[in-house]
């Protein structure tokens, strides 16, 4: 599909919370996806998965999560340097303003007027993973992708040291794909079998995968990036939320 983009400004947390809105350009009703990036914001990489995403038929919003913190459009680098910004903005916010944030995202989906109704979901990249963790907790998100989600097995979540995200999954009613690379450092082996553990006595509706691959493989600039991990875990995000929210809204 062909689609538009755009950028608004919704109140969050008494500051404006800037996102990125890409959305099938043929007037019509889709299911809407909240988008999480992950420490960088909304850098290159972020806005072209988020714009693949639209172009399968959703209306995709990407929040810059570090909205109190950093200046409206900031991306932060891939160096040295923004590595170290994004993880100290990242340890100077309170799980509390990412649940914030997250509702008035939700918000905006729903009275988005190219939204079907009742057809929520949400993504997220890393530190972004988590945050879609957290939103598939919500009654309303119906299907939930993380990639490589960061803290989700040690419970460790921007400001907090533990979130008690996974200590709530028997509240998820959606669907959930769980993607991991398996030469990720940040969750390891013995990690991923604690979240399959817990979602699992959970009796949660998820799915998990493991690619050969490094943590953050699907960010299309830098060493790690891995083409075809990519191609097949972004095709299998594309079959949850079709197979979720199919009959698809046109």
């Amino acid at each position: 599909m062909v689609i538009t983009t755009e950028y608004v400004d919704i109140p969050a947390g008494g500051a404006p919370m800037r996102m990125f809105v890409a959305a099938p350009k043929t007037p019509g009703k889709y299911p809407g996806i909240v988008c999480y990036s992950d420490i960088f914001q909304l850098s290159g990489p972020m806005l072209r998965s988020v714009s693949r995403l639209a172009g399968y038929g959703f209306v995709a919003v990407a929040p810059e999560i570090y909205h109190r913190l950093e200046p409206a459009g900031a991306a932060i680098p891939f160096d040295d340097a923004g590595r170290t910004r994004g993880q100290e903005d990242a340890g100077k916010t309170p799980v509390a303003h990412f649940d914030e944030d997250r509702r008035a995202a939700l918000d905006y989906l729903t009275q988005h007027p190219g939204v079907a109704p009742g057809q929520l979901g949400a993504m997220g990249f890393c530190i972004g993973g988590h945050l879609a963790f957290r939103a598939a907790l919500e009654p309303a998100v119906r299907a939930t992708v993380c990639f490589y989600g960061t803290g989700i097995h040690d419970g460790k979540l921007g400001q907090d040291r533990d979130a008690g995200s996974l200590a709530r999954a028997g509240e998820i009613r959606g669907k959930l794909l769980m993607a991991w690379g398996s030469a990720d450092p940040h969750v390891p082996e013995a990690g991923r079998a604690e979240i399959d553990r817990k979602l699992r006595d959970a009796r949660v509706d998820y799915s998990s995968q493991l690619y050969p691959a490094e943590h953050a493989f699907m960010r299309d600039e830098g060493p790690r990036y891995d083409p075809e991990a990519t191609d097949r875990a972004f095709a299998s995000m594309i079959e949850v939320f079709r197979t979720v929210f199919s009959p698809r809204y046109t």
